[in-house]
């Protein structure tokens, strides 16, 4: 095949032509899956945040407060329970005798 004959020349404008739609698919087809890469991405990191802002936050604000609660309501008990403690010595200070005689008398029993 000569390089100078008008048949080689076609076919080689033809192979040009079609290498250039080749190349400018190629070049569309990557830029669009770097589009798509991108939102994907995005999704990944920005879904999370939403859906926490939207639904959970309220939820787990709710969790905190209640749990604050529960330790208060756990010092307010051991509170009473150590000034309970703290009446039952007082009582046992001012009458040695009675709480002596009420523990031989369950011990001979």
């Amino acid at each position: 095949m000569d390089p100078n004959s008008p048949d080689s020349a076609h076919e080689m404008i033809r192979l040009v032509r079609e290498n250039n739609q080749m190349l400018h698919a190629m070049r569309r087809s990557a830029f669009v899956g770097s589009i798509f890469k991108f939102i994907f991405y995005l999704i990944l990191i920005v879904g999370p945040l939403w859906f926490y802002t939207t639904y959970m936050s309220a939820s787990i604000d709710n969790l905190i407060n209640l749990l604050n609660k529960a330790e208060g309501t756990t010092t307010t008990v051991q509170n009473n329970f150590s000034g309970l403690e703290s009446a039952i010595k007082n009582i046992e200070s001012h009458l040695p005798s009675f709480m002596q005689a009420s523990s031989s008398t369950t011990t001979s029993q």
